[in-house]
C-alpha cells in the first residue's frame, strides 16, 4: 500500500468519526456520508438501519450499559466495586469481557497468568499489532471507571472502527491485563510486568502468597489457571510483538476537569518506588512509664513521616510525590507504648534520579532517627523502584493527530499514577488518552467520567489505532 492510499483512507475516516459527530446534531448530509462510507468501505453502505448518521457515532449508552453491568460484578454494595484477583467475581468480569471480544468477532486468547487478549486480524497479519487495553481488577470499596474505561472504551474503538469499514493493516489487539492493581499480592501490574519480562517476579510468583497465606499458583488455579512454575515465563512477550500501544484511562486527577480540557495527551508516566520500613523500641505501660525513659517506636514513625513530606517538598519539583499510606504500631492499644512500627512509604516523579535522591534522604532520616530516640532501625526495604516511562513520540504524533481532526482541545500532561502501560513502554512504543474525571475522584465509590468525555476518549483512542495501524 502506497503512503498515498494510505494518507486517503485515513482522511476518509477522519471524515466518518467527525461527520457522524455533525450527523448526530443534525448537521451532516446523509447522502454525502453514506457515499463517502462507500468509497472507504469499497461496498455499498448497508440499508439495513445503520445509516451513516449512527454508523459512526460512538454508543454511548451502550458503553455506560457495559461499565454497569461490569461493576455489578463486586464484594462490595453498589457504588462501591470490589473486584480482587482471582475472585469469583474477578472470574466473572473477565467471562464478561471475553463475551464483548467474541461478539466483536475478535479472536480471544488468554495467557497463563489469564492476560485476556482480542485481536482484530489486519491485513499484514505478521507485522507487529497495535495495542490497546487496561485492567478491571478494582482495589476494595472503589469506583466503576478506573481501568474499566480502557477495556470496555478500547473495544468500543474496535467496534466504530469495524462500523466504519475500515480495514486495519497492522492488527488491532485489546489487552485486559491481569491484576494491576496490587491489592491481593502487593504486586501492581502483575499482568503487565510478566508480559515486560521481569525474570525476579517470574521468580517470586512461585512463592508469594497472599494475608490467608494462599500462595498465587494455588490462587491462579482457583480461577482455572493452572500453571507450573516455567509456564510463568510464557507469558513474556516477543520482541516486536506490538509495534505500538495506546491506554485509554480516566485521569485520577482533577487538572483536565478544572481546565475544562476534555483529552490529555500523556508524554511521561511517573517512575513509583516503594518502600517498607520498621523500628523496634521497648514499648511498656502508658502510665507507668516516664516520658525521659521512652523509647517509642510510634513517635519514630511520626517524625519520620514527616520527614518523608519535607524531602519531597525540597525536591523543589511539584513533580516529585511522596505519601505514607501505611503505619502500623504494635500492639495498637491505647494504654500501650508502641514497641514496634511499619510504615509503607510511596515516593514517585518523572525523574528517576531525582526520586532516588529523596529516597535516600528518607533512609538517611530513619537512620538519623532510629540514633536519636533510641530504637532500632530493624528494616529499611526497598519493595520496588521502577523506573519513569517516556510517551513515544509516534504514538504522541498519532494521538495529537486524532484530537486535532476532531476538533477536541487537548493538553500535553504527565500521568503521575502508574499504569499498565509503564511496562508496556519497555517492549512496545507507548502513549495514553486521559479524559476528566470528577473532581478527580479515583479509587472511590464517587469514581465519576461523562459519557461525552469517555465517547471523546474513544474516538481520539480510534483514530489513532487506525492511524498507527496503516504505518
Amino acid at each position: 500500500m502506497t503512503s498515498e492510499s494510505k494518507a486517503s483512507r485515513l482522511l476518509l475516516l477522519v471524515a466518518f468519526l467527525v461527520g457522524g459527530v455533525a450527523a448526530a446534531a443534525g448537521a451532516h448530509d446523509d447522502a454525502a456520508a453514506r457515499r463517502i462510507m462507500e468509497e472507504f468501505a469499497g461496498f455499498p453502505a448497508s440499508d439495513g438501519g445503520e445509516g451513516p448518521s449512527t454508523a459512526f457515532r460512538v454508543d454511548s449508552e451502550g458503553l455506560q450499559r457495559q461499565i454497569d453491568e461490569l461493576a455489578s460484578f463486586s464484594d462490595s454494595p453498589a457504588p462501591s466495586v470490589t473486584r480482587v484477583l482471582y475472585s469469583d467475581k474477578d472470574v466473572q468480569a473477565r467471562r464478561y469481557i471475553k463475551e464483548i471480544m467474541n461478539e466483536l468477532g475478535l479472536a480471544v486468547r488468554e495467557d497463563a497468568v489469564g492476560n485476556i487478549f482480542g485481536r482484530w486480524e489486519g491485513s499484514e497479519p505478521a507485522l507487529g499489532a497495535v495495542g490497546t487495553g487496561s485492567h478491571v481488577d478494582a482495589i476494595p470499596f472503589s469506583g466503576k471507571y478506573d481501568g474499566v474505561v480502557g477495556v470496555l472504551g478500547a473495544l468500543e474503538a474496535i467496534s466504530l472502527l469495524k462500523r466504519s469499514g475500515f480495514q486495519p493493516k497492522r492488527s488491532l489487539e485489546v489487552i485486559m491485563f491481569t491484576s494491576e492493581e496490587p491489592t491481593r499480592f502487593g504486586i501492581s501490574c502483575l499482568g503487565s510486568r510478566l508480559m515486560a519480562g521481569i525474570e525476579e517476579l517470574a521468580q517470586s510468583l512461585k512463592m508469594v502468597v497472599d494475608n490467608q497465606n494462599v500462595s498465587f499458583l494455588d490462587a491462579a488455579e482457583s480461577a482455572g489457571y493452572k500453571m507450573g512454575p516455567q509456564d510463568l515465563h510464557s507469558v513474556f512477550l516477543k520482541k516486536d510483538s506490538y509495534s505500538a500501544f495506546v491506554e485509554l484511562h480516566i485521569e485520577q486527577g482533577p487538572i483536565l476537569e478544572k481546565e475544562g480540557i476534555p483529552v490529555g495527551v500523556v508524554t511521561a508516566i511517573a517512575a513509583p518506588a516503594s518502600i517498607a520500613v520498621e523500628f523496634e523500641g521497648n514499648g511498656g505501660h502508658a502510665g507507668a512509664v516516664l516520658m525521659p525513659a521512652r523509647n517509642d517506636a510510634g513517635l519514630a514513625a511520626a517524625e519520620l513521616a514527616l520527614a518523608v513530606e519535607k524531602h519531597v517538598l525540597d525536591s523543589g519539583s511539584i513533580d516529585t510525590v511522596g505519601t505514607v499510606g501505611i503505619l502500623q504500631l504494635h500492639p495498637g492499644a491505647i494504654n500501650s507504648i508502641p514497641s514496634k512500627s511499619h510504615l509503607e512509604i510511596d515516593v514517585r516523579d518523572i525523574d528517576e534520579k531525582r526520586r532516588n535522591d529523596v529516597i535516600e534522604k528518607i533512609r538517611r532520616s530513619a537512620k538519623d532517627i532510629s540514633k536519636n530516640r533510641g530504637v532500632v532501625l530493624s528494616e529499611f526495604k526497598i519493595i520496588n523502584k521502577d523506573p519513569p516511562a517516556l510517551s513515544d513520540k509516534s504514538v504522541v504524533d498519532a494521538m495529537e493527530f486524532a484530537a486535532k481532526q476532531l476538533n477536541l482541545e487537548y493538553k500535553k500532561m504527565i500521568s503521575r499514577a502508574y499504569h499498565d502501560s509503564l511496562f508496556m513502554a519497555r517492549v512496545s512504543p507507548m502513549g495514553m488518552v486521559f479524559i476528566p474525571c470528577y473532581k478527580g475522584y479515583s479509587h472511590k465509590p464517587e469514581e465519576y467520567a461523562s459519557p461525552e468525555d469517555m465517547a471523546n476518549g474513544v474516538k481520539v483512542l480510534a483514530l489513532a489505532m487506525a492511524k498507527l495501524s496503516l504505518e
